[in-house]
């Protein structure tokens, strides 16, 4: 296994899953993708002076530059990138939009931010990875894989704020749009203290039947193309389906502990998903 397979395997992403039966090539070119999202990740939220964090996405602006204008990257992952990726023909800007919507959580994390601002940041963060994945992946047209990247995307992107709101909230984060905390009259937007008022309930169990809806509609335009194609896609969505699945039942009164899915359940989801569905 390369290093960054290794990389995603350790961090038990749930990425790991879905694409372990891709050829080879295929399967490097995601595994660096989601080396860099993490990678973009941890310099946004990391604890570098915030000077030094615009200096690295800076640096980034220029390394997606060198690997495009087939320049040599000067870091790893830009070297994987150009090894891995560029053979299936991923833009730069596709690449430049994950490292935009990084950026609108410097210098400060978001906090209560309204749907059009949720939605622009979950393009680069959820919707754009998952077009290079199907890009990568191949067999779909344009706008089937537009479509499908927009649900798949916006219903991962709810799970984890739905998943994550405590350890989102004691790190400065609220992803929870504005509207649906002044519906349930929740006038604050610090963090610390939404998490712990009593109609965050209402505004959890409204944020569930929109991710519900988006769930729906990616299995939807999933059933409509190749099954063998969509094998990764499936599993990775049957794995957040479970998060989703876990809290439902337990109550979305509760916000602690996150949800827990053990390597061996995981895998049994991706067996079914081969074998069975």
């Amino acid at each position: 296994m390369s290093s960054i397979g290794k990389l995603v395997r350790k961090s038990q992403a749930t990425l790991f899953w879905g694409v372990q039966g891709l050829p080879k090539a295929q399967r490097e070119a995601i595994y660096t993708l989601y080396a860099f999202c993490r990678h973009i990740d941890n310099v946004v939220d990391g604890k570098l002076p915030d000077n030094q964090k615009k200096e690295l996405l800076t640096a980034w602006q220029q390394e997606l530059e060198n690997i495009y204008d087939k320049k040599v990257p000067v870091t790893d992952i830009g070297r994987k990138i150009y090894k891995n990726c560029m053979r299936f023909k991923i833009k730069k800007e596709d690449f430049s939009e994950i490292l935009k919507s990084a950026m609108m959580e410097f210098p400060k994390p978001l906090q209560a931010p309204d749907w059009e601002t949720l939605y622009k940041y979950c393009y680069g963060t959820a919707e754009i990875p998952t077009y290079i994945m199907l890009s990568v992946i191949g067999g779909m047209d344009e706008q089937s894989m537009r479509s499908l990247a927009q649900n798949f995307g916006r219903a991962m992107l709810l799970t984890n704020i739905l998943k994550d709101v405590k350890e989102d909230a004691l790190s400065g984060h609220l992803y929870i749009p504005a509207e649906l905390l002044k519906q349930a009259n929740i006038k604050s937007t610090n963090p610390k203290v939404v998490v712990t008022d009593k109609n965050l309930i209402a505004v959890r169990e409204k944020l569930a039947k929109i991710a519900g809806q988006y769930f729906d509609e990616a299995l939807r335009l999933i059933a409509k193309e190749d099954k063998k194609k969509m094998r990764p896609l499936k599993i990775i969505l049957y794995i957040y389906k479970r998060y989703f699945d876990i809290m439902q039942n337990r109550g979305w009164e509760v916000i602690s502990p996150k949800p827990h899915i053990r390597g061996v359940d995981k895998l049994a989801i991706a067996y079914n998903v081969i074998f069975n569905k």
